[in-house]
């Protein structure tokens, strides 16, 4: 199981960083997590490619999580793909039915399939078994936790988990607790004042005690350029123990 990075960025571009979007895959499965703009050009770089994506999952429902979602269609369509599946939150339907009122030509050009989850019982997306919990953002969103394809595990013991956009809380790191990876949310630095978003200290403080063997920074705000080994130490410092890295764009993590 490998989870590849294809965007660390946020709503503020940055040269090196695209919006967010992550990349699970699993011999010949492929699981597209978010898609935001430039995460389609990342895409094209890997072996997978967007020919070889036909689930995209997202954590809500932000422009800059989906804002290349139509461009993916669109892209798969043009290379002869006949089908794409988009799960998503509530109200991931309504997103999809009012991109295509704008965008009405793509309409009917591939197979599309919506479908909404929620955490009441795990399911499954593109090959890969899922648990969710409920994020703390000013939209409503999921939290995911990912276990492989015939793995003995329940999804909600999976190696990998997700955090989407959310404030950190204790009932997070219980979510992660146990993983191998949990990518999450740290848009800026303990000077900035900010809500919505979890910065070093409010992460590291609710993770203290967790086990998660890597914690992967992500969704990274301008305000962090140069500061990432200031942040790591920050996480740690406050009470997690395990090891802190900070997301890059093409950063691939085996597990």
């Amino acid at each position: 199981m490998e989870l590849t990075v294809l965007g660390s960025g946020s709503a503020m571009p940055v040269p090196d960083r695209a919006q967010a979007g992550y990349l699970l895959a699993d011999g010949d499965r492929s699981l597209l997590v978010d898609c935001g703009s430039g995460v389609l050009q990342r895409l094209a770089g890997t072996d997978v490619g967007y020919e070889g994506v036909s689930t995209v999952l997202l954590t809500h429902h932000h422009l800059d999580h989906v804002a290349a979602l139509l461009p993916l269609l669109k892209a798969r369509w043009l290379a002869g793909e006949e089908h794409l599946e988009v799960v998503g939150p509530a109200g991931t339907k309504s997103l999809v039915d009012g991109l295509l009122d704008v965008h009405d030509y793509l309409d009917g050009r591939i197979d599309l399939a919506v479908r909404e989850v929620s955490t009441a019982r795990p399911f499954a997306a593109g090959g890969f078994d899922v648990a969710a919990r409920e994020t703390r953002h000013s939209m409503d969103g999921l939290a995911y936790r990912f276990s492989p394809p015939g793995s003995d595990d329940p999804p909600a013991d999976g190696p990998v988990a997700l955090s989407g956009d959310t404030e950190a809380f204790a009932g997070m790191g219980r979510f992660a607790d146990g993983a191998d990876l949990l990518v999450h949310d740290c848009s800026f630095p303990d000077d900035v004042d900010v809500s919505n978003h979890p910065t070093p200290t409010s992460l590291g403080e609710s993770l203290a005690g967790v086990e998660v063997g890597t914690l992967l920074l992500s969704h990274l705000y301008p305000h962090t350029g140069g500061r990432e080994r200031e942040m790591e130490e920050r996480v740690r410092e406050a009470g997690f123990d395990g090891e802190v890295r900070t997301a890059a764009d093409g950063l691939r993590l085996s597990l």
